[in-house]
């Protein structure tokens, strides 16, 4: 089986299921994408390991991380392997010593955990052939929208925080980080990254 490297492309709001994310995925050295249908935890888990936040108690796939590091186990790679009915199933690949161990796995959750142990997400041609997709972008602006979690709501603006001062903006991403509400900590972060390129 040849193995096709994947990397994260972003997140994106279903349009095809309400309440629920499409997590994209994209060929290494290629044009074919993978969409994704996850639910919204794991598209939050997912968004805040990507955003480089930490939350204040560690959700279910830090606390497997957690777990799994403390008794000398890692995951070397996750394998999106099969595709049936519309639904993407993987494997965790993991080592403990010289003993390795080959696990099942929602791909959300194998996604979420891949991001947590810095470890490559592969596919095979096959699946590629049968589910992946060329996405053609019109603009920046567009490609940019799957580079981001989108709220549920309606945006307030391009820049909904540039009212205020850097200070409060930092202040903003602690409380929303404490509160474990990551989609307007993300937006927040957001607005901080675009000041720091101005």
């Amino acid at each position: 089986m040849q193995k096709i490297k994947l990397n994260i492309l972003g997140l994106s709001v279903s349009q095809s299921q309400s309440g629920a994310y499409a997590l994209v995925l994209a060929e290494e050295n290629g044009d074919r994408r993978i969409p994704i249908i996850i639910g919204p935890i794991e598209a939050q888990s997912i968004a805040i390991q990507l955003e480089g936040l930490k939350p204040p108690r560690p959700l279910t796939h830090d606390l497997f991380k957690y777990l799994a590091s403390s008794f000398d186990i890692i995951i070397t790679e996750v394998i999106i392997n099969k595709l049936e009915e519309g639904i993407f199933y993987s494997e965790l690949i993991c080592v403990k010593g010289d003993v390795e161990v080959v696990i099942d796995s929602r791909t959300s959750d194998a996604v979420a955990l891949a991001l947590r142990f810095n470890c490559p997400i592969y596919t095979t041609d096959e699946i590629l052939d049968r589910a992946g997709i060329v996405i053609e972008f019109e603009s920046e602006h567009s490609q940019e929208e799957w580079h981001q979690l989108s709220s549920d709501e309606p945006k307030k603006g391009k820049h909904e925080y540039e009212k205020y001062t850097s200070a409060e903006l930092s202040q903003m991403l602690n409380n929303a980080i404490h509160a474990e509400d990551y989609e307007k900590a993300s937006a927040i972060r957001d607005e901080i990254t675009r000041r720091k390129k101005e």
